[in-house]
């Protein structure tokens, strides 16, 4: 313990301590009688324990501390500021987390004079904060808006932070502004409306302002005499700002400026007024205008020649590439200029700028070849050119410069033979080439001659005209985890080599030729999305998969293959989507199916299971999954933390990174209301269905379908169920597409179901359904084509009265036999006078051999011209 004694740092986060029973005063006591004196303790972490206000009047001896962090502890209601009182050296106190409203404060509070930082976050309150001299942050609170109004005592105050607390209305005039000394303001994702104060201009000081994500609308007039900002940021607001940038034109120490999703304002051409500032950093994208015109590129960026990151993607600036970006702009790093109009050749000079490390000009108009010249960019890292009107073939120079990790060239004109681009690709990661017109067969090409590359982990060669046999090298690609080589003219088997690739995670075979069964040993561990469908596979599904247990997405629709579905399909337990449509399968459908607790999507229609639909299908959850990978918070750290922009850059570019690093992004299609639809991304993540249509299943519906309270879709058309349509179907809520026609069901339609108030298309057309049809809420809605073929229903959709079918049925006993008995007679008389018709013929023809013979004539004619007929019509 002697070499404790002096220590200063102690950590006792996450230990579910309630109460300090061998901490005592200023020693920590332990179970030998031992103590350890903490006098010298600077830093005390209590984070994430169950201590309760009292846990000040067990640490106030430690004079000597500078930081104490107790958030997401227990305490609660008011803090009395006495007890803080000995913390005389204390500088940072984090309290955030808590259920705390505020403090009591006393005249006579002599603690906390050298305070700089106070956290808070999540505090429920709507006074004033008693202290000065602060960083205060009240991040994650709700806030009353008149806070602002009271926190103009402050007058030393520095940084003032109010992200995310749920601030409504319009920023007062008065009070708030008094801060003169205030450096940096962040009131970003609040709904903050209106336009901007005047009192603005009373905060001289500011170096960082950040009002983003809120609804401020108008100019920026306020902020023209807030000279000292470096950094700005105007984002996702509904500010009108003029294409000069005018109100920020004297701003000499702006480097970061961030004003996306506003209204860019179209000024006169020659309007040539030179800012003092030199931008770093400046990210312009979404900026339209309201009659959504090709725009001109602000005249300010002229001027500008110390730029490191420029974005400004899908702003329908129109004209060349302005290459006099990178001219003027030795120290670029990144230019985002995507979605926008830009048109000609890329004319880059023969010695680009070294610095740049990634380019986007996807979705524009761009003609010509790509340039050999951007393989000098040695430090060209990503490279985008997608979506424009690109001609001739890839540099090989490009595809093998070392630096670049991902280049993508989707959705061009392209052409020549794509095996050299792959093979070249020594130190490329992600090689998207989808959407061109690359050709030839891939087999065809002696790979001995190249160094194999070992880096690539995506490749997307998908809607290209590529032909012939899949290749067996692609096999040795041992990092590779996404292929697409969807919808192009591939054939014959899926190559066993393909069982090497260990780390796939993405495989898209769909909308080929191919043939054969799938390699029983193909079973990547890390295997999530699978997509086979509409090719010529057959067979049964064997073992292929079965030790896939991360597949997610098991698409193989639209093929040959038979049996049935395996009892090793329990084995998925991350399976969300089942696609089986349109095979030979057969059989009936597992219970092991009801154990798959991820499944949201079963689509087994035309196939021929056989047998009742299990029950247990109803135990289903059919999950949503809400569980998103969210982006961070771009203007969540304050400005004053971004030394040399590096944070800042990196949160921005996020976003645009991730979307870039992978496009291979998960979709489905899924029938429903009568259509095919295709699902990805976050729609994916919400829809649910089944569909069994088109089998020949049997029984009753299951009562336990009602059970599925999140789907979304229910097929059981086509099939021979019998039986009534369960009341349970009423619990459906988010139902949109229920189709239960062209079975045997009978019995009315439950009118419970008026209730589905989501439901968009039903159909119980060609049963045999009895009673009025439902006409409240949605039924009233539907039209005649969802009941027809069902001869007892009644409604004014199918124009019978449902009074005339009441009448009929309320006819007296006595009526009722009396018609039976007439009926009877009626029978009994008509089959005797046809039995003395047979006889009688009979009779003729053995007496008389003349009529004999020609009866037999006549029948024999008669066969000879039906076989004739019938063979015709087998021929025509």
């Amino acid at each position: 313990l002697n070499n404790l004694k002096f220590l200063k740092t102690l950590d006792l986060r996450w230990n579910q301590m309630e109460s300090f029973q061998s901490f005592k005063g200023r020693y920590l006591y332990f179970d030998d009688g031992k103590k350890l004196e903490l006098t010298h303790l600077e830093e005390h972490n209590l984070e994430a324990n169950l201590f309760h206000n009292s846990v000040f009047a067990t640490l106030n001896k430690l004079s000597n501390l500078k930081s104490l962090s107790i958030g997401f502890n227990q305490l609660n209601g008011l803090i009395d500021m006495k007890d803080l009182d000995t913390f005389t050296n204390l500088q940072k106190l984090d309290m955030s987390g808590n259920q705390l409203r505020g403090f009591v404060v006393h005249k006579e509070n002599k603690g906390l004079k050298k305070l700089k930082v106070l956290r808070l976050q999540s505090i429920v309150t709507d006074d004033s904060i008693p202290l000065e001299n602060l960083e205060i942050n009240l991040d994650y609170s709700r806030l009353n808006i008149n806070i602002l109004q009271s926190i103009g005592v402050f007058t030393s105050l520095k940084t003032l932070s109010l992200y995310r607390c749920a601030l409504i209305g319009s920023l007062p005039d008065h009070r708030w502004c008094d801060l003169r000394n205030l450096q940096v303001l962040d009131v970003s994702w609040n709904a903050l409306e209106g336009m901007l104060p005047h009192c603005f201009s009373n905060l001289t000081s500011l170096r960082e302002l950040d009002i983003s994500n809120n609804r401020f609308s108008g100019n920026l007039t306020p902020l023209a005499s807030l000279t000292s900002l470096r950094a700005i940021s105007l984002s996702s607001n509904h500010f009108q700002i003029p294409n000069s940038f005018v109100p920020l034109a004297n701003f000499p120490n702006l480097e970061v400026l961030l004003a996306d999703e506003n209204k860019l304002e179209m000024e006169p051409s020659f309007h040539t007024l030179v800012p003092k500032f030199q931008l770093k950093f400046i990210s312009l994208s979404k900026c339209r205008t309201s009659q959504q015109l090709s725009l001109e590129l602000p005249t300010f960026l002229y001027y500008q020649n110390d730029l490191r990151f420029v974005d400004l993607s899908q702003n329908n600036f129109s004209g060349t590439v302005p290459f006099w970006l990178f001219e003027n702009n030795t120290k670029l790093e990144d230019l985002i200029l995507k979605g926008n109009s830009f048109t000609g050749p890329l004319t880059l000079l023969s010695t680009p700028n070294s610095n740049v490390s990634s380019i986007d000009m996807s979705d524009n108009k761009i003609q010509g070849n790509i340039p050999p010249c951007l393989s000098v960019m040695k430090n060209l890292s990503m490279l985008d050119l997608s979506n424009n009107q690109l001609a001739g073939k890839v540099p090989q120079e490009l595809v093998r410069k070392s630096s670049l990790f991902l280049l993508r060239l989707s959705n061009n004109n392209l052409n020549g033979n794509v095996v050299p681009v792959i093979l070249n690709a020594n130190g490329l990661q992600k090689l998207y080439l989808d959407g061109n017109n690359f050709s030839g067969e891939m087999t065809n090409f002696d790979v001995s001659t190249f160094q194999f590359p070992t880096s690539l982990t995506d490749i997307d060669l998908s809607n290209n005209r590529l032909h012939g046999k899949l290749p067996r090298w692609i096999g040795n690609m041992s990092l590779l985890e996404r292929l697409d080589l969807s919808n192009n003219g591939v054939e014959g088997s899926i190559p066993v080599e393909f069982c090497n690739l260990n780390n796939f995670k993405f495989l898209d075979l769909s909308e080929n030729n191919l043939s054969g069964s799938i390699p029983s040993c193909f079973n990547p561990p890390n295997l999530e999305h699978v997509h086979l469908h509409n090719n010529r596979l057959g067979g049964p599904l064997s073992l292929a998969f079965n030790k896939s247990t991360s597949l997610v997405t098991l698409d193989l629709r639209g093929n040959n293959f038979t049996g049935g579905i395996p009892k090793w399909i329990d084995t998925l337990s991350s399976l969300s989507v089942l696609l089986l449509k349109a095979n030979h399968l057969q059989g009936r459908i597992p219970v092991q199916l009801c154990t798959l607790n991820s499944l949201s999507i079963i689509d087994l229609s035309q196939n021929r299971f056989s047998g009742p639909i299990p029950s247990c299908l109803g135990n289903l959850t059919l999950p949503m999954n809400k569980d998103k990978t969210m982006t961070p918070d771009l203007m969540s750290p304050t400005f004053s933390e971004l030394d040399e922009l590096k944070l800042l850059k990196t949160g921005i570019l996020f976003e645009h990174m991730m979307h870039s690093y992978s496009y291979m992004k998960e979709s489905v299609e899924f029938t429903i209301k009568s259509g095919s639809f295709s699902y990805g991304g976050d729609i994916l993540e919400y829809m649910s269905g089944i569909d069994l249509s088109c089998n020949e299943l049997t029984g009753q519906i299951p009562l336990e379908l009602g059970n599925l309270r999140e789907i979304h879709s229910l097929n059981l058309s086509r099939n021979k169920l019998v039986g009534v349509i369960p009341s349970s179907f009423s619990k459906l809520k988010q139902i949109e597409s229920l189709d239960l026609s062209y079975n045997n069901l009978s019995g009315e339609i439950p009118n419970q179901l008026v209730e589905l108030n989501s439901l968009g298309v039903f159909s119980v057309a060609h049963n045999n359904l009895s009673g009025s049809i439902p006409e409240q809420n949605q039924f009233g809605t539907f039209i005649e084509s969802s009941y027809e073929g069902n001869p007892f229903l009644c409604g004014p959709i199918l124009h019978i009265s449902c009074s005339k079918t009441s009448s009929t049925s309320t006819i007296s006993d006595d009526e009722r036999e009396d018609s039976f008995l007439d009926t009877y007679v009626f029978c009994v008389s008509f089959l005797a006078s046809y039995v003395v018709m047979l006889l009688t013929i009979v009779v003729i023809l053995y007496i008389n051999p003349y009529w004999r013979g020609v009866w037999f004539s006549f029948v024999r004619k008669c066969i000879t011209s039906c076989r004739y007929s019938t063979v015709g019509n087998l021929l025509g």
